[in-house]
């Protein structure tokens, strides 16, 4: 089963999505504020479950509606996700694959494990 870090840095507090491997497989921004931090996790097991699939690495790729798992490749040539909510902010972002089938199932493993995810508070 996944879980949620939830981590104090020097500006505020960020989480980490880790599966049952222990894997990180999403990482937030940083937030100002630990609730704020938290309605950020509760926003990812919202929208992890309805997202669409948007796979700009198609060309001529349909653009869908929020919530979203952007699939794009990144500068070094990698291919990455960034989960959308329903306002168009972006509320996790994933690691850098060198493999699209890669990335896609970390937007699978979010799916599974986001929702039912524990939440664990690091202290700083």
């Amino acid at each position: 089963m996944g879980k949620f870090v939830v981590k104090p840095t020097k500006t505020g507090f960020v989480f980490n999505l880790k599966a049952g491997n222990g894997e990180v497989i999403a990482v937030s921004e940083v937030y100002s504020t630990e609730s704020s931090c938290m309605n950020g996790i509760e926003s990812v097991r919202k929208n992890a479950v309805e997202a669409k699939l948007e796979d700009q690495t198609v060309e001529g790729f349909e653009k869908v509606t929020n919530p979203k798992f952007e699939v794009y490749v990144d500068k070094a040539g990698e291919f990455r996700f960034r989960l959308k909510a329903r306002n168009g902010e972006i509320i996790a972002v994933g690691e850098g694959y060198k493999a699209k089938a890669s990335c896609l199932n970390g937007i699978d493993s979010i799916r599974r494990n986001a929702p039912d995810a524990e939440v664990v508070k690091l202290e700083a």
